[in-house]
Parts: structure tokens; C-alpha cells; sequence
């Protein structure tokens, strides 16, 4: 089948899916839950396959922690997906309702965006989380994971489809790509496709917004950021960097660079470090950094690195407000953390720092729509568009306007026998 046919098929399947209840969409997700556990062992083989293929090929060390989908992950998705059952029906919730004039009313009502394309790398995990999340929002889906993961993306699609199908959730809402001529393709299809998300490397994301006319929605880098003030509690300040940077490397928001005051930095560099230490974390200093511990020498390249590994890069700052320039300059957009017991410079970092996410004294590792209670994410937005962070259900809704009168006409308000009242009702849609 063509990649045009495809598109057609999930278009067609999406006007479907919109009118699916709560109730139909929970049930085809209790299915999926089940069936990805009674089909583990043919998961895990097909796993096994993709990562002897890949070891063999020499795929970097992240890489191959990202591809690697043992039984824990497989419970871990399956988590996501009953979790994702207990929220609230996402699709048909009034935002706004206003009567423009007596009998006439105007709601604002949530829907799904239509057809979503999901470019990902690596991580089998998140084609059960995206394909849950596409279900639950009333979204079709066409997904195209790394070849890395062949094998495991094709088993899990298959459990995910003929589980949803039994279902009655409409055919062709769930479909995958294989190859690279096949995403230049997808690209090509903006009469079919809504919406498109890439998760990957900051040059493929720009290579795919630069080739298709589909609004692009996602992040290129996660360049995340530890700032430890002046007025940081140490011990808790240790805690929360060394999770950060090494509680698991190979992800878009583990930290990446970590700033500090000058005012702490001879006391919590030798701690930290002695902490690094134990996990063989590479550090990158400036040459404040070098005077207090020993380090690689850090250059204008060095915070602009996102490892994904265990290395950092360390700065120390003169001011909460040097830190601040420095996060908007080099960082990604994607999160950023202060640890302080000043409360007014903790709400002063976290209005003037320009990322998605802002936290105060806890792990930059919290930023994930599993943890947020999203049920899962099918990423991470740096954009300023109607969806930022990480990417739930409400990141996969639009809303339309729908309008309720009793034969009112436009000419009576511009002739003057009319006039607007444009007052708020406070209650949900309903004919």
C-alpha cells in the first residue's frame, strides 16, 4: 500500500474516531493492556532480535538503553495505559460558552486534531504510549519508529491493532511506516495529514520542518539545566543534581549543564564531583570550575552539548541573573531547575527563564507526561504553539466553535433591530 493510500485510509478512519464515546475508546485500551501482556514473550523475542542486530552494528550505547523494551517496560507501558483509562474523556469538553444574544449561543468544545504523523527513534516504549494516547484523543495515527527497533515496533503494532479492532475502533486509525522513503513521503501528504511530531536529533527536526508544508510540532534538543543559587540547601542541592544528570542519561531531560553561584561553589563542587565521581561522570568546567576541582576545560561548544551520556558541563556564575541569560541563551527550551530556599528568586527564575518547564528544588528528571499524570507523551514541545512541554492529551486536541441559534440572521444586528448581549453562561454544550 502506498504512503498516499495510507494517509487516505487513517483520514478516513479519524472523521470515524471522532464520534467514538469514552466507553468505546477505554474498552479497545483495556484490550491493548491486555494483549500487550499476553503476547510479552513474542514482544521480548522480537526485542532480543533488534538489540543482537544492533550491538552487532555498533549502535551508541543511549541508543541501545532506549531500544532495550524488557518485561519491566512492558509493565511500565501497561501502567501508562490503565492510567491513561481513569482520566477524564478528553474529546467534547465545553472551554467557553457565551450567549451572543437571547437564543443565540456560542461554545467552544474540544476535538481531535485528525491525523498525526510520529516520527521517533529508538524507544519501543513510545509507540505504545503514542498509539494509547492517539486512541484515547480520538486521533489516527501513523507512526514511523527507528529501524533499530524493526522488529519490536512491528509486533507491538500488530498487538496494539488486532486489539483495538476487536474493539470496533475504526481500521486504518493505527498505522506503521518502515522506511526512510516512506517518511519523504508522509511529508508530501498534507491534504491527509493534520499534524506532525519528530523525536529526534536537532538536524533531522529541522530537516523535517524545512521539507512539508504540515504544521511540525516538537523539540529538537533537550538542553536542560541544574542552576544551584547562593541560598541553596547543599544537601538537598546534591540530591537533586546527582538525579538529574545520572538517575538515566540517555534521555532529553536528564541535565546536561549545571550552574552555580560563586558563593557555593567551593563548597558543593567537591561534593558533587565526589558524587560523579561514582558514577564516571566526565565534567566540562569553566576556568572558575578548574580552580576548584580538577576537570576537562570547558569552551563555547561544551554548553550547546546535549550527551545523553555521563557528562556535564559545570559554570559558575556571579548571579541568579547571569544564570538566567546563560539558560536562555544556550539551553533548549525544554527544562530547567533552580535549587533555593529564597523564595523570591525562585519565582523570579522560574517567570524569566524561557522554557517549556521551570522547577524548584526537584529533578529536572520529573519533566515527563507520565509523571505529570498526562497517562503517557507522545513527546516534548520547546514550541510556543497551542501545545508546550510535555505533549498529553491536550497537546493532541484542537477545539471548534459551534454555534446554536433560532433563525437569527446577521441582517437584524447590522440593520440595528438586534443587539449583541455577548454574556457568559458557564455551562457545557448540548443541542
Amino acid at each position: 500500500m502506498s504512503i498516499k493510500e495510507m494517509a487516505k485510509n487513517a483520514k478516513h478512519a479519524s472523521i470515524q474516531m471522532a464520534g467514538l464515546n469514552s466507553q468505546q475508546k477505554n474498552n479497545a485500551l483495556k484490550l491493548i493492556a491486555e494483549a500487550l501482556i499476553e503476547k510479552k514473550n513474542a514482544i521480548l523475542k522480537a526485542n532480543t532480535i533488534d538489540l543482537e542486530r544492533s550491538e552487532k552494528e555498533n549502535l551508541e550505547l543511549p541508543l541501545l538503553k532506549r531500544l532495550k523494551f524488557d518485561l519491566d517496560k512492558i509493565n511500565l507501558v501497561v501502567e501508562g495505559i490503565n492510567s491513561l483509562i481513569l482520566l477524564e474523556e478528553p474529546v467534547g469538553k465545553t472551554l467557553l460558552s457565551t450567549e451572543i444574544d437571547t437564543g443565540l449561543e456560542l461554545y467552544k468544545v474540544s476535538c481531535p486534531i485528525g491525523v498525526i504523523g510520529i516520527i521517533f527513534e529508538s524507544r519501543p516504549d513510545a509507540l505504545v504510549q503514542i498509539a494509547a494516547l492517539c486512541l484515547k484523543s480520538g486521533n489516527a495515527v501513523l507512526l514511523k519508529g527507528g529501524s533499530e527497533a524493526k522488529e519490536t515496533n512491528k509486533i507491538l503494532a500488530e498487538v496494539i491493532e488486532e486489539a483495538s479492532y476487536k474493539a470496533g475502533i475504526p481500521r486504518g486509525w493505527i498505522q506503521l511506516l518502515e522506511t526512510r522513503e516512506d517518511v519523504s513521503a508522509m511529508l508530501k501528504e498534507d491534504e491527509s495529514i493534520d499534524l506532525i511530531i519528530p523525536r529526534g536529533s536537532n538536524s533531522f527536526v529541522k530537516y523535517i520542518m524545512e521539507n512539508s508544508n504540515i504544521p511540525v510540532m516538537g523539540h529538537a534538543d533537550g538542553i536542560c539545566h541544574c542552576y544551584v543559587d547562593s541560598q541553596a540547601d547543599m544537601q538537598k542541592a546534591l540530591n537533586i543534581v546527582l538525579d538529574s544528570k545520572t538517575q538515566y542519561v540517555a534521555v532529553c531531560n536528564a541535565t546536561e549543564t549545571l550552574l552555580i553561584h560563586q558563593e557555593a561553589a567551593k563548597q558543593f563542587l567537591p561534593a558533587i564531583r565526589d558524587e560523579f565521581i561514582k558514577f564516571n561522570v566526565e565534567i566540562y568546567g569553566c576556568e572558575k570550575t578548574a580552580a576548584i576541582i580538577d576537570c576537562n576545560l570547558a569552551d563555547e561548544t561544551t554548553y550547546k552539548t546535549e550527551y545523553l551520556d555521563y557528562g556535564i558541563s559545570i559554570k559558575v556564575v556571579e548571579s541568579m541573573e547571569e544564570a538566567i541569560e546563560h539558560i536562555n541563551k544556550y539551553g533548549s527550551g525544554h527544562t530547567d531547575a533552580i535549587i533555593t530556599e529564597n523564595m523570591e528568586k525562585a519565582e523570579l527564575f522560574m517567570t524569566l527563564v524561557d522554557s517549556g518547564n521551570v522547577f524548584l528544588n526537584c529533578s529536572t528528571r520529573f519533566s515527563d507526561g507520565l509523571r505529570y499524570g498526562f497517562g503517557a507523551e507522545v513527546g516534548v514541545s520547546t514550541n510556543k504553539i497551542h501545545a508546550r512541554g510535555p505533549v498529553g492529551l491536550e497537546g493532541l486536541l484542537i477545539y471548534k466553535y459551534k454555534l446554536i441559534g433560532k433563525g437569527h440572521i446577521v441582517k437584524d444586528y447590522a440593520e440595528g433591530s438586534k443587539h449583541f448581549t455577548h454574556k457568559s453562561l458557564n455551562k457545557p454544550f448540548s443541542l
